[in-house]
């Protein structure tokens, strides 16, 4: 454990790069505390949900960063769980990025729910064993808490036999608690452009390549882009790890779109014939997402490690929009009693477009994880320590 100082602390060398990252975390992170002030101030009126559209950006949010969360998590499971030597380098850092990922999503959905404390209390006092998203804020809570003394016992006291005990838990937990986030989804029978059985599977398939992501991003900017042989031959399995996830992702969303155009039920249908034909799938979700890293991996035989990393910040840039448009379009079709006729005109969508306070809160949480990344990596050895593995 790195020894804590004030001048460590806020010592780092000005490159362009470390300036530029410097100034968009402190943005972000008061971005975030104005968007705060803001909702406290004014309550739900300062973001533009409504009773047609409840669920907004926030909730995308909170669902992109438990995703990356769960991503990370299983991606360090290779090696410090399941023991394949090339990973356990990563243990420590995807560990902690884990642990930043899934509280940052908590302070962004703390900021939607209302009343976070009442939630905590009566989550306790009055289970809901029916309920998907009760049983999301428990296992997720679970989640954290195995995590955390996984990382505890890995990094601090270095008693790996413990952090691996918490590790298979952390790992057998984080799969339940998002999958089951993905029946959040799949379970809503009232819209039938999300409900579906795969949403499960979908959710932790996405998870994994938002941790690939993550990693490479992590890893690239630790080194400068300059990988030590051993860093790179671990990327370079990840990288073909990567390919291979983002072919099946491109496969399931490719059935996802036949599965709801077949049969032409009316609402299915007409939410997702709207939806591809929007810029937030297509160029966000579809090409910065998957076919720009999937092809950079292909073609280069998945050994071009620097652009992997230029193609990560797409990829996640893809995951945001898919984030969002399973949020969004969702809710597209509004929910109405009209009598269906010949002569009824065509569904109108409802809209939806955040608030800069939903902006400012929802971007803002990425300013936390970029924050508590700096604080971790500055104050704890995050990278493998020598003879640590046996």
């Amino acid at each position: 454990m790195n020894t804590f100082s004030l001048k460590k602390l806020f010592f780092f060398e000005k490159t362009p790069l470390n300036l530029l990252m410097a100034i968009i975390t402190v943005g972000l992170v008061a971005a975030f505390f104005a968007g705060a002030v803001n909702y406290i101030i004014h309550g739900h009126h300062s973001y533009n949900v409504t009773r047609q559209h409840p669920w907004g950006l926030l909730i995308a949010m909170y669902v992109f960063f438990v995703v990356s969360s769960t991503g990370l998590c299983i991606i360090s499971s290779i090696g410090h769980v399941f023991g394949i030597k090339e990973f356990q380098q990563i243990g420590k850092r995807a560990i902690a990025g884990a642990i930043i990922t899934i509280s940052s999503g908590f302070a962004v959905i703390a900021l939607e729910i209302g009343h976070p404390v009442t939630m905590l209390i009566y989550n306790v006092l009055t289970p809901g064993f029916t309920s998907a998203i009760w049983w999301m804020g428990t296992l997720y809570g679970l989640y954290l808490t195995f995590i955390c003394l996984e990382f505890f016992f890995l990094a601090i006291k270095e008693n790996h036999t413990l952090s691996k005990i918490f590790g298979i838990c952390g790992l057998l937990v984080g799969l339940a608690a998002h999958s089951n986030l993905g029946a959040v989804f799949g379970f809503l029978v009232s819209r039938p452009s999300a409900n579906g059985v795969f949403y499960p599977v979908y959710f932790i398939l996405s998870a994994m390549i938002t941790g690939c992501y993550l990693i490479f991003l992590m890893y690239g900017f630790r080194y400068k882009m300059n990988f030590p042989a051993k860093v790179e031959v671990m990327l370079v399995k990840l990288a073909k790890i990567l390919g291979m996830l983002l072919a099946v992702l491109i496969f399931f969303e490719i059935w996802k779109i036949l599965t709801a155009l077949y049969g032409d039920m009316p609402e299915r249908a007409a939410t997702i014939l709207h939806a591809i034909a929007h810029p937030n799938f297509w160029l966000g979700e579809l090409t910065l997402g998957m076919l720009i890293p999937f092809t950079v991996i292909l073609v280069s035989n998945a050994k071009a490690i620097k652009a992997t990393v230029y193609v990560s910040i797409t990829g996640m840039i893809g995951i945001f929009f898919m984030r969002y448009g399973l949020v969004h379009d969702t809710l597209l079709y509004p929910m109405t009693t009209l009598k269906r006729s010949e002569y009824e005109l065509a569904p109108m969508f409802v809209d939806y477009f955040p608030s800069a306070t939903e902006f400012a809160i929802g971007f803002g949480g990425i300013g936390l994880c970029l924050f508590f990344y700096y604080l971790a990596d500055k104050l704890i050895n995050l990278d493998e320590t020598e003879g640590a593995h046996h």
